[in-house]
């Protein structure tokens, strides 16, 4: 590659001045910046389609639905915020990802004397940011549309975010790194449909088939959700040892596919 195509621009490459003898703090403090300068404006943008699809779920599925019970409006309501942060891991992330490997920013960051997992790191902390409004908007939707009354339990909500959060990042990351941004793209649509209208997020599982129940006890949307759900409604779901399992292995597949992926490619 010339050199012309290597170089960044002038504020870009400013931001990225990582001094040969950077510790490592140094180095993610500037990686965090590099990444938040270039999706730092897009903030106020990904707030507005988070609210955006949170009314879809949870005011748009409930009009699909006649004389929605209290049941249904919890289910609805809880399970939003696991499709925001899995749309925000699976399709945004790659979108991102992909979008950086077309303009070149993608090289020019693994052309840089830092360690790769590093970039994965950096990633994952913004992308932690942006999905921290899903909650709270999905709670203020639910809260209006349904007067749903939560019952908070803090540790379990924070840990199944985080935990939610990272898998859905590290997959997505994992999915635009391996394939081509086109097919990323594509391949990320389709599972953001298979989420959003075959997983048992806001719906019982009862519906599904048996065979497609057990699927879905290895997969890793039910567990995000049934973790999420037991962190706000604590009074009326029980978090489940096997969803955390689940979910912890999908996390830790994910960063090492990722990590893998960004190490040998290129």
């Amino acid at each position: 590659m010339s050199e012309s195509t290597m170089q960044a621009p002038s504020e870009e490459r400013r931001l990225l001045a990582v001094p040969p003898r950077a510790n490592l703090g140094m180095t993610v403090w500037t990686l965090l910046r590099w990444t938040m300068a270039q999706t730092g404006a897009m903030l106020p943008l990904f707030v507005v389609v988070q609210a955006a699809i949170a009314g879809a779920v949870i005011v748009g599925f409930g009009l699909l639905i006649p004389d929605i019970d209290t049941p249904t409006a919890e289910l609805l309501s809880t399970g939003a915020p696991t499709i925001l942060i899995l749309v925000i891991g699976l399709v945004l992330c790659p979108w991102g990802v992909a979008g950086a490997r077309t303009s070149g920013t993608f090289t020019y960051q693994r052309a840089l004397p830092v360690p790769r997992p590093l970039l994965l790191v950096s990633d994952l902390v913004v992308w932690l940011v942006i999905a921290l409004p899903g909650i709270p908007v999905t709670v203020l939707v639910a809260h209006l549309s349904y007067g749903i009354d939560y019952s908070f339990d803090w540790l379990l909500l924070a840990g199944a975010f985080v935990l939610t959060t990272v898998m859905a990042v590290s997959v997505g990351y994992a999915i635009a790194v391996l394939l081509s941004p086109m097919l990323s793209q594509l391949v990320s649509q389709v599972m953001v449909f298979f989420v959003m209208l075959f997983s048992p997020i806001t719906f019982p599982k009862d519906q599904l088939p048996d065979w497609f129940q057990a699927v879905h006890g290895l997969l890793p949307f039910q567990a995000a959700a049934d973790l999420l759900r037991a962190g706000l409604l604590s009074d009326r779901f029980e978090p489940s040892g096997h969803a955390l399992l689940v979910l912890v292995v999908w996390c830790l597949l994910g960063l090492i596919i990722s990590v893998r992926a960004v190490i040998r490619r290129g």
